[in-house]
């Protein structure tokens, strides 16, 4: 599986950004999906993951509220939908694939190039 994130770019503090991830393969809708971001001088940090058929979805506390994470399985497509966005959510964000099992242990197999997201303040 082969995974390209898109997206990202400059908005104002307060802005919307709508990041899509592009996956390869024949197993997409059976995949988990995570959304991930870095920082400079930071780890990485998970914000969201969606099950294979999209019914359930997931989200760290500092993604809960702001963030929504989607999918549309016949476009090999995963979304991740930014609100309310804040000086620090700046960062590279990207997107990985993993198995079933991936729910429930948040491990990704695959991953994607990053999408740089910039929020001025």
């Amino acid at each position: 599986v082969q995974l390209q994130a898109s997206g990202g770019g400059l908005v104002q503090a307060g802005g919307s950004l709508r990041l899509s991830c592009v996956a390869s393969g024949r197993t997409f809708s059976a995949s988990t999906l995570g959304w991930f971001r870095q920082a400079p001088g930071k780890d990485r940090e998970f914000l969201a993951r969606i099950s294979g058929s999209g019914t359930r979805a997931s989200y760290a506390d500092t993604a809960n509220g702001r963030f929504a994470v989607s999918r549309d399985n016949a476009k090999n497509t995963a979304y991740l939908q930014m609100n309310s966005l804040k000086p620090e959510d700046t960062a590279v964000y990207s997107c990985a694939a993993g198995s079933h099992s991936s729910w429930y242990s948040n491990d990704f197999t695959y991953w994607g190039q990053g999408t740089l997201v910039t929020v001025s303040s």
